[in-house]
């Protein structure tokens, strides 16, 4: 697996395929390995899928924030000779997604926004995030992970797919607790980011799923007004994993999207919503 060196750290990426560069970001106790099923239509692409500090196989970085990770993204895009992008967020990595737009927006053809949203934190959720960071430093990572990955999908469906559960349980057990709480406190401390939503030049893809229980309704709902340009996609019976609870319907939201950018970047069509 190719890794960089950035600020005395190692990040660890992959990069498969050719044409057009999709970027993915994977979200919170999980790593770039939550794409690989996911991307294997996307032959035509280049994909390219980067573990973010302290996930995966990637080093942790002391005093992670959405600014600084999505530093590191351009510093591995800078390193492929990437200078023109799609890229996908998953929840966390929907935030540091949008951090990379607000910085770098003009490498940007298109952002999905994949289960995640722009606003920052409310009191209620810094405090719980809190709570979290001292359950892990009094009780270890692992026990609060076997909380969370469950919570990520519909009961129903976490039943259902035992083996799906316990293999990110047991993936994200294998990560260090300081990046599991650096994490938390990225996601703690971030900024609100819906002015870069409303700024923002390019398409922007939303797939909402209708039962996640992590981004409220109001939230997702709200953003997908914010740029002028929307593919929005609000998915019944689909919580906060779509990519593995819908995974033939959500590749093809993003295919399509990925198609649309290109059109869009020709400016050989009309700049609409679509829903």
């Amino acid at each position: 697996m190719p890794k960089l060196t950035l600020k005395g750290q190692q990040i660890n990426y992959h990069i498969q395929g050719k044409g057009t560069p999709i970027v993915f970001i994977h979200g919170f106790c999980e790593d770039s390995s939550m794409w690989e099923n996911f991307i294997t239509p996307f032959s035509k692409n280049k994909i390219i899928r980067i573990d973010l500090p302290g996930f995966g196989s990637s080093d942790i970085i002391g005093n992670l924030t959405v600014e600084l990770a999505a530093d590191i993204i351009k510093n591995v895009l800078d390193y492929l000779g990437i200078n023109k992008c799609i890229m996908i967020g998953h929840s966390m990595g929907g935030y540091v997604s949008l951090a990379f737009a607000k910085k770098y927006s003009a490498l940007l053809n298109g952002l999905g926004i994949f289960h995640s949203h722009p606003y920052a934190d409310t009191e209620e959720k810094k405090e719980g995030r809190k709570k979290s960071i001292e359950f892990i430093k009094k009780n270890s990572h692992i026990h609060y992970i076997k909380q969370l990955i469950p919570a990520l999908f519909p009961s129903k469906f976490a039943g259902s797919n035992n083996f799906l559960v316990n293999k990110m349980i047991h993936r994200a057990s294998s990560f260090p607790a300081n990046g599991i709480i650096n994490g938390l406190q990225l996601m703690l401390n971030r900024p609100d980011q819906s002015e870069v939503l409303k700024n923002i030049q390019c398409p922007v893809l939303f797939i909402v799923g209708l039962d996640d229980e992590l981004v409220p309704m109001e939230k997702s709902v709200a953003q997908t007004a914010l740029p002028d340009v929307a593919h929005i996609h609000l998915l019944k019976g689909i919580g906060h994993m779509g990519m593995f609870e819908s995974p033939k319907a959500t590749r093809k939201m993003v295919k399509e999207f990925v198609a649309y950018c290109l059109k869009f970047q020709n400016n050989s069509i009309q700049k609409t919503v679509a829903i």
